[in-house]
């Protein structure tokens, strides 16, 4: 698949669709939604690029190993999960923390932060299987 219309609307796309993975990221606590399916969409976006414009332009365009992101994912995931442990909570208790920046309260949370763990833990692995078999693909 490699038009001239789809390598022309793919970084598009791609952009489009990112912007998507991160709203259904954070919409996912009170909506349908979440890190895994937001994840996916990301992952996606990637894979979309790699077609139009090559594995090696895709792993360039994100710049980490994707496996590094499932990696940090993960330790942020475990960490999310283990924080209440420091608070003498179980395991995965949620916590809560205000911050004003700005004038503005900001509230962060630890499942907040698990759900973006799942996000690029998902991205991460979904992303360097995508990247191996384009790769593949173009070698054969």
């Amino acid at each position: 698949m490699n038009t001239l219309i789809f390598r022309t609307v793919a970084p598009l796309l791609t952009a489009v669709m990112l912007v998507f993975s991160v709203f259904v990221l954070l919409r996912g606590h009170n909506e349908p939604g979440g890190g895994f399916i937001g994840g996916l969409i990301a992952a996606s976006a990637l894979a979309i690029y790699g077609m139009a414009m090559g594995a090696e332009a895709a792993r360039h365009a994100l710049r980490v190993h994707p496996i590094a992101v499932a990696g940090f994912g993960l330790a942020l995931a475990g960490l999310a999960g283990m924080l209440s442990l420091a608070f003498d909570l179980p395991f995965m208790t949620g916590l809560w923390a205000m911050f004003e920046i700005d004038r503005v309260e900001v509230a962060i949370s630890t499942p907040m932060v698990f759900d973006i763990g799942v996000y690029l833990v998902v991205f991460g692995t979904i992303a360097a299987v995508a990247l191996a078999l384009e790769a593949d693909e173009g070698a054969g």
